[in-house]
């Protein structure tokens, strides 16, 4: 991968999940995961901000401590050094090996969350883009859920990585509209989940979005 992102793609499949916290993305990535497995496709599950041992470093820095801990600028910078890091080490390779990556989040995180919830930051997200990574998801699975009840999935997990959900339900309503205009400007890569179902429903209808798009 060189800066300019002209390298050619790999001959794997890249799948990346979306949505706002709480929506069930991580879980339904997983069950992706489990499914493409027990069918015999050999298939990498893993996660951004993270999924590389340097990435990983950038994710504690990222998504835990005060809200006001970085500015959305700094955050910018940080999560395209650790999407960087990751395409190194752990995705291009996957592709290249002809396997399929599933990924937890991908840079159309770091457009809704820093590009456009938390000020009009879009051009730098993707110039950051252009220059470092160069590279979009072959098909983007956006698991849309309504922002209070993510956000109240989100809190109940109590876990250490709560930063962003400490912002509160403004910036998780502003974050799942920016995803649902991504997903309208590129129809031809998103594909749009109600993720108010239980959960194996939504699991079967993912699948099913997955082997009609090979």
């Amino acid at each position: 991968m060189t800066g300019d992102g002209s390298d050619a793609p790999g001959h794997g499949r890249f799948i990346s999940f979306e949505g706002i916290d709480g929506s069930g993305k991580s879980t339904q990535a997983r069950l992706l995961h489990e499914h493409l497995t027990a069918r015999g496709e050999d298939a990498l599950l893993t996660r951004e901000p993270g999924g590389s041992p340097g990435a990983e470093e950038i994710r504690a820095l990222v998504l835990q401590g005060e809200p006001d801990r970085w500015s959305a600028e700094t955050e910018i910078l940080l999560f395209t050094a650790a999407r960087r890091d990751h395409m190194e080490r752990r995705v291009l390779p996957a592709l290249d090996a002809g396997r399929t990556v599933i990924c937890d989040r991908f840079a159309d995180s770091t457009r809704a969350y820093q590009g456009s919830s938390r000020g009009d930051l879009r051009a730098m997200v993707d110039q950051l883009h252009t220059l470092m990574i160069g590279r979009e998801p072959d098909l983007t699975i956006l698991i849309d859920i309504d922002p209070e009840v993510g956000l109240g999935r989100a809190k109940a997990r109590r876990t250490a990585e709560e930063r962003f959900e400490d912002f509160g339900l403004d910036l998780q309503r502003a974050m799942r509209q920016v995803f649902l205009d991504l997903a309208a400007a590129e129809p031809e890569r998103f594909r749009v989940i109600d993720g108010a179902r239980p959960e194996a429903e939504v699991a079967a209808e993912v699948a099913r979005v997955v082997e009609a798009g090979r």
